[in-house]
């Protein structure tokens, strides 16, 4: 199996809207313990793990209401194409031109046992919370990786 094989994939929908002030994306904060405090690197396209026999649209478009507890919005998918972040995971995403209410976002959740080495299992957001970012903001937070979907979709916007 080729390191490419092994590598986990995960596809998602990035989400943009046109305001008065540009181009802005919603983008989820990631939950859990280890990003409580974080900003920088901590924000994602919302997006899940597939396996291999899924076609990435399909996951896509599952992963979305189980992020968000929302569904997935109709609108013409722009392909942004594949990245590989530095943790080896390659993710696949669209963006979908909409308007959404972070509010109204009903985060899935993660159990893992925290603290370390305690024995206690609690359950953790998947994203804590989802907001609108203009793509500067975007850039300074988002997973490193991921910025490449921002250059992608200011390139088709042109």
């Amino acid at each position: 199996m080729t390191p490419a094989a092994a590598a986990k994939r995960s596809a998602g929908l990035l989400l943009f809207r046109r305001t008065d002030h540009g181009v802005e994306v919603l983008l989820g904060h990631m939950g859990g313990p280890f990003f409580a405090r974080r900003d920088a690197g901590a924000w994602t396209v919302p997006k899940g793990e597939y396996e291999p026999d899924e076609p990435a649209w399909d996951a896509a478009r599952r992963e979305f209401p189980e992020e968000l507890g929302l569904p997935p919005p109709d609108g013409e998918p722009v392909p942004l194409g594949e990245v590989t972040q530095t943790n080896g995971k390659i993710v696949t995403a669209w963006a979908v031109e909409a308007d959404l209410d972070p509010t109204a976002m009903v985060p899935g959740t993660f159990t893992m046992e925290w603290p370390r080495g305690s024995g206690q299992v609690q359950e953790f957001p998947e994203l804590d919370r989802v907001e609108w970012l203009d793509m500067d903001r975007a850039r300074a937070v988002l997973i490193r990786a991921q910025t490449e979907f921002l250059d992608r979709l200011e390139e088709h916007m042109r």
